[in-house]
């Protein structure tokens, strides 16, 4: 009777061990078969709406990156796949998209959309749901007071450092070449109108520049004339505009119909893209305009030289042509190649835990974050120079100076 109870235990036994290595087998296929697939990388970009010209650099540069390293093995020996979906400028549909890319796709990783408006809203969102969110245009100051863990703002500075480099050019010229009196007129936006408000500090109490008129107009605002009106009224030696986009783009048509052209015209966005900027005022009305900027094609960065070449060959024109949204971009997906190559992993807790030490090199420069994601550089100024867009403070990385007053509009 033992002997059988035995033998009926030790053929239980086997059952059981044999049931467990068809179980495990059974488990451990899809997760090797998983790991063999794509790693699918879910963001939402404004392809409509009040953001649409950057929104779609910004698909630019994603979509240059993801061809060029899947021509190179793709990530861990993967390749990645991207899965972009519009949220037509819109925070909430925002929100909507990476609640569905996260919790219906089941995407492995998201990467940021473009502007402050939206970052913070859908940075939340993957907070909420352990990822990581590298996120290539949220900068404005709203989005590091939510201090989330989660964010990595890939630039070299918070956006309210916009406008520090013109100021500190201004420092540089003769106290009589100097503005004595500025307007301000920004966009209700987290991004845009902090810009203003830090430089009207600065300049007030450093050079001693008068506030003749102050604005800050609504999103929705279309016609921008009669805030031109007011912001000229004055005689401003200065125009400095906390823009986005298209509200820049109608300064300056405002201030060309106007007849008015101040010494020194400044926007803290729109003016800084190369192609769609000379499209929307006319390429004989960029000259002299000042913007701020965290990427120039003759940067000595981390594969800058190859970013530049893989976007001439795919999308046509100089370096000069590239719109710093799609730089933005690329940086974006080089950072995330980069701390996966470093850790092995692209598993979201890891990816950042990583990101929060040492120093990352990537095409916008060596990028380091506080604990809430902000950026411990410092930007570019950038001024039109002959129809270029051309970087020319500070000197070490300047390949032209810059000049003031600006020229007469045409010229």
């Amino acid at each position: 009777m033992a002997k059988r109870t035995k033998r009926l235990l030790a053929a239980t036994l086997a059952a059981t061990v044999a049931a467990a290595v068809v179980v495990t087998a059974a488990s451990t296929r899809p997760t090797t078969q998983a790991a063999q697939g794509p790693i699918k990388i879910g963001v939402s970009l404004s392809l409509s709406g009040d953001f649409s010209d950057p929104g779609k650099a910004v698909k630019r540069g994603y979509d240059l990156w993801a061809a060029y390293v899947n021509a190179h093995g793709g990530i861990l020996g993967r390749q990645v796949q991207l899965k972009i979906v519009n949220d037509a400028s819109d925070p909430n549909q925002a929100v909507s998209n990476y609640q569905k890319l996260i919790t219906g796709d089941h995407v492995d990783l998201v990467f940021g959309p473009f502007s402050s408006l939206l970052t913070g809203p859908a940075a939340t969102v993957a907070n909420r749901y352990h990822y990581a969110f590298l996120e290539p245009a949220g900068g404005g100051p709203k989005v590091f007071a939510l201090k989330l863990h989660n964010l990595f703002f890939v630039q070299p500075a918070p956006v309210v450092k916009c406008g520090d480099s013109f100021v500190r050019y201004l420092k540089t010229l003769p106290a009589a070449q100097r503005p004595k009196t500025a307007s301000y007129a920004s966009l209700d936006d987290p991004f845009s109108s902090p810009i203003a408000d830090a430089m009207q500090k600065q300049l007030s109490s450093s050079l001693h520049v008068k506030t003749v008129y102050k604005t800050i107009y609504p999103a929705e605002t279309t016609d921008l004339t009669p805030i031109v009106a007011k912001e000229i009224a004055p005689k401003p030696d200065m125009i400095i505009g906390g823009t986005q986009s298209e509200d820049a783009y109608s300064q300056v048509k405002g201030l060309v119909q106007a007849g008015y052209n101040p010494k020194f015209l400044f926007f803290a966005n729109g003016a800084n893209s190369p192609t769609e900027f000379p499209s929307k005022v006319g390429k004989n009305n960029v000259n002299g305009i000042f913007s701020c900027s965290d990427w120039t094609p003759v940067a000595k960065t981390n594969g800058n030289s190859t970013f530049v070449k893989q976007y001439v060959k795919r999308y046509g024109g100089t370096g000069y042509d590239i719109d710093n949204n799609s730089s933005e971009a690329w940086a974006v997906g080089q950072l995330l190649q980069i701390v996966a190559a470093k850790t092995g992993s692209i598993d979201n807790q890891t990816i950042i835990t990583a990101l929060h030490k040492g120093v990352w090199r990537t095409i916008e420069g060596n990028l380091s974050w506080d604990a809430n994601g902000s950026p411990n550089g410092d930007d570019l100024l950038v001024e039109w120079i002959h129809g270029k867009l051309l970087p020319v403070f500070p000197p070490n990385v300047a390949v032209a100076k810059p000049f003031s007053p600006k020229p007469a509009w045409g010229g």
